[in-house]
């Protein structure tokens, strides 16, 4: 597997701002709850921001950009109007839409 970086710096340094500031917050609630699971989950979540942030690597981005590539391009549709391709007047003859304006 190669992993390299996937994410932009600015990128990085919001998720570690974001990760510190989660973890900042869990601990100051676990000190006065310590029983809640909850406040442990965000601190995972926090800490795993932090990690991405300074490794500059998102496995969900990088998961998402391989789905991207993996999906087969559909090619433009090309509206029927464009070219008046098919329009025919009652007798047959090829013609202009009606246009009430």
């Amino acid at each position: 597997m190669n992993i390299k970086p996937n994410i932009g710096l600015l990128n990085a340094l919001i998720r570690i701002t974001i990760g510190l500031t989660m973890l900042s917050w869990c601990t100051a609630k676990l000190v006065k709850h310590p029983w809640r699971d909850s406040y442990l989950f965000v601190a995972l979540c926090g800490a795993m921001k932090v990690a991405e942030g300074i490794v500059r690597y998102c496995p969900i981005t990088a998961l998402y950009e391989r789905c991207q590539e993996m999906m087969p391009e559909k090619s433009a549709v090309v509206d029927s109007m464009d070219g008046m391709e098919g329009l025919t007047n009652l007798d047959g003859d090829q013609g202009v839409p009606y246009n009430p304006t």
